[in-house]
């Protein structure tokens, strides 16, 4: 299991983290850029962008005065693979549950 995993899914419970987490799966974006349709001071905001780079989410480079923000794809792509993989593993027990019904009332 990634080790982010547990912390990714702590920090997308939050309406505003996750929003974050899907403007920047368009690209990437400065805070202030990402902050504006944020009701909240700046600090607050920053605050969020720090729970999402601690989770693995996003990564940041600041470049004079200007920090810009990534998706980090490493913990998306880890993401992805444990909900594939749950739903195959689900999807395979009812199939097995729904061969135990018919042969149940055939017999």
């Amino acid at each position: 299991m990634d080790k982010y995993l547990h912390t990714s899914f702590h920090a997308l419970g939050d309406p505003t983290r996750l929003a974050v987490v899907e403007r920047l799966l368009e690209g990437p974006a400065s805070v202030s850029e990402l902050a504006e349709p944020h009701p909240m001071a700046l600090p607050a905001f920053t605050k969020h962008l720090g729970v999402l780079e601690r989770a693995g989410l996003i990564r940041t480079e600041k470049k004079g005065r200007v920090r810009t923000c990534f998706i980090h794809m490493p913990t998306i792509h880890a993401i992805d693979q444990w909900v594939t993989d749950r739903r195959a593993m689900w999807e395979s027990r009812l199939d097995r549950l729904a061969e135990h019904i018919d042969k149940s009332r055939k017999d």
